[in-house]
């Protein structure tokens, strides 16, 4: 028994023909950054898979909590290195089993290296056999209270039982950087969650109306920016002022029109943010229908006062499965607690829902919009989040 480590798997990356390395490296290297000081003596990328060499003594679950949370990862398992002769693999079995209790259970090996002298299937049917004569258990081909598993590579085995799941999706950083307006509802982290599970690295502009307003939506911006980071590490959020800029639109435009155009000053100083971040596109939590802004109509009007791509990911949820997936990945609770943001404010009750570009740049024209953007660009506050 040579030491203990974690086998990585990863399934959508296999895929990539002949991309896969530098989708691997990607992963590779987010392995190498979570696990930073936990004992990972080294990390391989090996055909198929990605083995963590664990040092003596270490802290495995540690490990493993850091591994969970990274994407691209489609699955992972605590396992040994082996020798690969089949003497020390009945030897490793044993002991794997000594202290487990099962009525059923099921061999899973797999030779990745072809010149083995044993094929899978004979492997299967050995090291099954070495089993029952250990134990009186039967074999349980689909639903076994016990998957032993065996990978023989080119120079080691492994072996591990425990399957563990991970969050799957593409390494974040490989597909580039994106911005997501962030507020401190349920549907924009969510989406933030979708597109860094596309690969992206995400930083986050979230738009406050203090002092008209309290600072509690700030406050859970930050909260949610830090639950979210444990997938890339760390992220940058601007905090935005925009309660002035609400004050003269309400002041300067027509009643049913605030909203879109709330919403337009926000894609424009979004876009002047995300350059600075060297981001490709502005993410968004919208989900067509959902409210007044979020029709076709107003969308459309809303996208042309946006320079860059704007991105959607939930386009086509309905609430439920939006706070289905905010339950999973641990913002909804954060979401729903109390809070003012600058969606409250100055808000008709009557809002436009299909807007037309003609009314909307008729509006803007009563408006200083250069100056009102450069005015929220001045007074952000950003700040670097970090994974708590």
């Amino acid at each position: 028994m040579l030491a203990q480590c974690i086998v990585v798997h990863y399934h959508e990356l296999a895929l990539k023909g002949r991309n896969r390395p530098r989708f691997v490296a990607r992963l590779v290297a987010n392995l190498r950054r979570v696990t930073k000081g936990l004992g990972v003596a080294g990390i391989r990328a090996l055909p198929g898979r990605v083995v963590l060499d664990l040092a003596d003594r270490v802290d495995v679950e540690a490990a493993c909590r850091q591994v969970a949370d990274v994407f691209g990862v489609a699955n992972y398992s605590p396992a040994r290195r082996l020798d690969r002769d089949l003497e020390t693999l009945r030897t490793a079995v044993s002991a794997l089993i000594a202290d487990r209790t099962f009525n059923s259970f099921r061999m899973s090996a797999r030779r990745g290296d072809k010149l083995y002298p044993m094929t899978s299937m004979q492997l299967n049917e050995e090291l099954g056999r070495h089993v029952q004569s250990l134990r009186p258990v039967k074999v349980d081909l689909s639903e076994p209270e016990l998957t032993i598993h065996v990978e023989v590579l080119e120079r080691e085995a492994l072996l591990y039982t425990d399957k563990r799941p991970g969050p799957g999706g593409l390494p974040v950083g490989i597909s580039g950087n994106v911005a997501v307006l962030l507020s401190g509802g349920i549907d924009s982290p969510v989406a933030a969650y979708r597109m860094m599970q596309r690969g992206c690295r995400v930083s986050f502009v979230h738009f406050h109306s203090h002092p008209f307003l309290s600072k509690a939506s700030q406050e859970k911006a930050v909260e949610l920016a830090e639950q979210l980071v444990r997938h890339q590490g760390r992220a940058v959020l601007h905090l935005v002022p925009f309660g002035e800029l609400q004050r003269q639109v309400v002041i300067g435009a027509p009643v049913p029109l605030r909203v879109v155009l709330y919403r337009r000053l926000m894609m424009r100083i979004a876009a002047e943010l995300a350059l600075k971040e060297r981001a490709g596109a502005l993410v968004t939590g919208e989900s067509l229908g959902q409210v007044a802004s979020q029709t076709l109509e107003n969308l459309m009007v809303i996208n042309d006062a946006a320079p860059l791509l704007v991105l959607r990911p939930l386009i086509g949820m309905d609430k439920q499965e939006i706070i289905d997936q905010a339950k999973r990945i641990g913002t909804y609770e954060i979401s729903i607690l109390p809070d003012q943001d600058c969606c409250q404010l100055f808000v008709p009750k009557h809002p436009s829902t299909k807007t037309t570009l003609e009314q909307v740049r008729r509006a803007e024209r009563a408006l200083p919009i250069d100056e009102m953007v450069k005015e929220a660009v001045a007074g952000v506050v950003t700040q670097r989040v970090e994974a708590r």
